[in-house]
């Protein structure tokens, strides 16, 4: 189905619900960490589904056992990280977000999951070591993201991005004006006041997609690009496509993937 998009539009994830999801929308994968086991085989590699896959996992969905096994996919960095939080909820998130990485990674490269060949690529803001992760292995690309009880794995054979938001509040809307491309702040002055949590919400998922793509994150300003507040997202470039993504209500989600 088309959009306002320049390129391809986004294909349904493989092993997606068989209904299909509302028009405009992508369906993702859902994600059952019930089966994490260390030693469990993983089968043979193989090439990432084009153009994009996608799978979600909920926080509250994994009971004590569940979490205590999704940590030990975690290696030595990530378990530090995790146990820097001070919210037991913050740190389930983190912890599931980060287990499911694996695991989708483990059967796409046929790896187990605490041994995958996972790096710190630099940060785009000040060049330290502690950047988005990434692989070693070519031709794969992957893009995380959770928000309160989701979490969102995009892969890809090309650059990818993913964001997942819960929504925001009318006062959220109001102190992020200045990050909104001067087109997305007309349209949302032009709805009434209570459909702009939304669009402010799916604008600004958008937004994330493609700069995590990008690589840059918010070190570049987000009002540089007009991606739509509008139902169907606008493409920031002649080289990339976006979509939205089927998320639970109260949250809002959507995948940018590079197409040139």
């Amino acid at each position: 189905m088309s959009d306002t998009t320049t390129g391809p539009p986004l294909a349904r994830p493989a092993h997606a619900p068989p209904a299909g999801p509302p028009p405009g929308l992508l369906c993702p994968a859902v994600m059952d960490l019930a089966g994490l086991r260390r030693g469990v085989p993983v089968p043979r590699p193989r090439a990432p589904r084009r153009p994009v896959e996608l799978y979600l996992a909920e926080v509250g969905r994994q009971d004590r056992l569940e979490l205590r096994r999704a940590q030990e996919w975690l290696d030595a960095d990530e378990r530090a990280r995790a146990g820097a939080f001070h919210r037991p909820r913050d740190r389930d998130a983190y912890v599931v977000a980060h287990a499911a990485l694996r695991g989708v990674l483990s059967r796409l490269l046929g790896v187990p999951a605490d041994t995958l060949p996972l790096v710190r690529e630099p940060c785009a803001g000040c060049g330290g070591p502690h950047g988005r992760p990434a692989l070693r292995a070519p031709g794969v690309h992957f893009s995380l993201s959770h928000s309160g009880d989701l979490v969102m794995v995009a892969l890809a054979p090309t650059p990818v991005g993913v964001d997942v938001e819960g929504l925001a509040t009318a006062q959220a809307v109001l102190g992020a004006q200045s990050a909104l491309h001067p087109a997305e702040a007309a349209e949302l002055a032009r709805l009434p006041a209570h459909e702009r949590p939304a669009a402010f919400t799916r604008t600004w998922v958008r937004k994330e997609a493609y700069l995590k793509g990008l690589g840059t994150g918010l070190v570049r300003d987000p009002a540089l690009d007009h991606v739509g507040a509008g139902p169907l997202p606008r493409a920031p470039g002649p080289t990339w496509t976006l979509r939205d993504v089927l998320v639970p209500a109260g949250y809002a989600a959507a995948v940018a993937l590079h197409t040139g």
